[in-house]
């Protein structure tokens, strides 16, 4: 089994490369989508997240108003460690599990998208970083998810440098290029990862 850490910054394109790889055979394990599950209604999770920061953190159905306890931990770094205490074990939890069912000889893709924010290189046996030019970020911000560029600015700003991220890659997916020369790029990077995932279960 070959680990590999999948990060990328805001707009980077790193949600096309991850369904390359899938469509080539990696075994994926969404950090986002695992985040979500592990405080839908009804989990311990959720329970644990109220307690913490009160029921004015639910929407009327009583599930997890997101964009309310946002603005509670964006600008408040204590609540925010408070959140991540609660969140990281389970996720955590829950992608271990995934990646032991995950055959002997995959290629188990941990798609995170703080991982060098939290220094989480290590964990992996090869980090791929999907890097773009920060005015092609902020163009794909403004233009596909339709984001003013004010806030593309701050949520660029609010993570990792590119330089940090770059600085923990052991391959890099250059994605300043049109679709097809970026399915090309994967395909490259796939074949290497399969080659190595091989020899790691023999």
């Amino acid at each position: 089994m070959l680990k590999v850490g999948l990060t990328g910054g805001i707009g980077a394109g790193k949600s096309e490369v991850s369904r390359l790889l899938v469509e080539h055979g990696a075994v994926l394990i969404d950090a986002d989508r695992i985040a979500r599950e592990v405080v839908a209604p009804g989990t311990p999770g959720l329970a644990a997240v109220v307690e913490a920061f009160g029921e004015g953190v639910l929407t009327a159905d009583g599930s997890l108003d997101r964009p309310r306890l946002g603005a509670i931990v964006f600008a408040d770094a204590e609540r925010l460690a408070v959140l991540n205490s609660i969140v990281h074990p389970l996720v955590g939890a829950r992608s271990r599990e995934l990646e032991e069912a995950a055959a002997e000889d995959s290629v188990v893709v941990h798609d995170v998208p703080l991982l060098a924010e939290n220094g989480l290189a290590a964990l992996y046996d090869l980090v791929i970083v999907v890097d773009a030019a920060p005015e092609t970020q902020l163009d794909r911000l403004v233009r596909l998810r339709g984001m003013t560029a004010e806030d593309a600015r701050a949520r660029m700003a609010a993570q990792a440098t590119r330089e940090k991220r770059l600085e923990i890659a052991d391959v890099v997916v250059d994605n300043d290029v049109p679709l097809e020369e970026l399915e090309r790029r994967v395909g490259d990077v796939w074949a290497e990862l399969a080659r190595r995932a091989r020899p790691a279960s023999g």
